[in-house]
């Protein structure tokens, strides 16, 4: 059975999107079966693997969401092994559409489960906010992987998160764990980065990655030309940076325990 994981941080600009596509592609490169499943209605995940979100015809999350359209008849093909369930500006719709559907919150969890078996990994790109779309997410996943920027105010924020899921564990779903909190953005020469990633990891611990993303021209220049990192330069950093993460997360474990 697959294993679903949700990227998430209500603070916005951390490298969530990124980090959904280029995971996913990563897992995808090492022989993974992925789907990755755009859940933020900016659909930046859908536009960063060269799809339009407008061109869709009808066929995104949005319409699974609300009970129009099937789940299997929404997924697309990206690159080998990776297939993507699109979004659309819609979505932010989709929870008002939502308010009056009982059991609300486990939409997209019951959307998903007949996939589990389909895929290795199904990764979920929630949008910056804790409305009900990132609690479906939530209730759908196994863990959650926390994307921090190594810059100040990093921490501001995550309180909150944190307390969101710990009411998702009491209510909603007692299984979901915390993957682990990953360092973007990561420039080595700035002292304040530095002094980040040790406070990160002096308040969590071994749950924090080893892996930390650094600061790259191609990883920025990639989404534009509607390709995975891995795909627009192989041996950029940014491409070796989340081959790194998805090996860790292959293996369970982080590399140097």
């Amino acid at each position: 059975m697959g294993k679903v994981i949700a990227i998430a941080n209500q603070k916005g600009g951390v490298g969530k999107t990124t980090t959904a596509i280029n995971l996913a592609s990563s897992l995808a490169v090492l022989e993974k079966k992925v789907l990755l499943i755009d859940a933020d209605p900016q659909a930046n995940s859908t536009s960063g693997l060269n799809f339009d979100p407008e061109s869709q015809d009808g066929k995104t999350l949005y319409e699974v969401l609300i009970g129009k359209e099937k789940i299997e008849n929404v997924i697309i093909d990206s690159i080998k092994n990776l297939q993507i369930i699109p979004s659309h500006i819609n979505l932010v719709g989709a929870e008002i559409e939502m308010l009056n559907v009982a059991n609300r919150e486990t939409v997209l969890k019951k959307a998903i489960a007949p996939l589990r078996d389909k895929y290795d990994f199904i990764i979920i790109d929630c949008s910056p906010s804790l409305g009900l779309i990132t609690i479906n997410a939530l209730t759908a996943s196994d863990s959650v992987i926390i994307p921090v920027q190594t810059e100040f105010y990093a921490l501001e924020g995550l309180g909150k998160l944190l307390n969101t899921l710990k009411l998702v564990q009491n209510r909603l779903n007692k299984n979901i764990q915390i993957e682990g909190f990953l360092m973007t953005m990561y420039d080595a020469r700035l002292k304040s980065a530095n002094q980040v990633v040790e406070d990160v990891k002096r308040h969590f611990g071994d749950m924090v990655f080893n892996t930390i993303i650094s600061r790259n021209v191609r990883l920025s220049e990639a989404p534009s030309y509607g390709k995975p990192v891995i795909m627009y330069d192989a041996l950029s950093t940014g491409a070796k940076n989340y081959l790194s993460l998805a090996d860790e997360i292959i293996n369970g474990k982080k590399k140097n325990d």
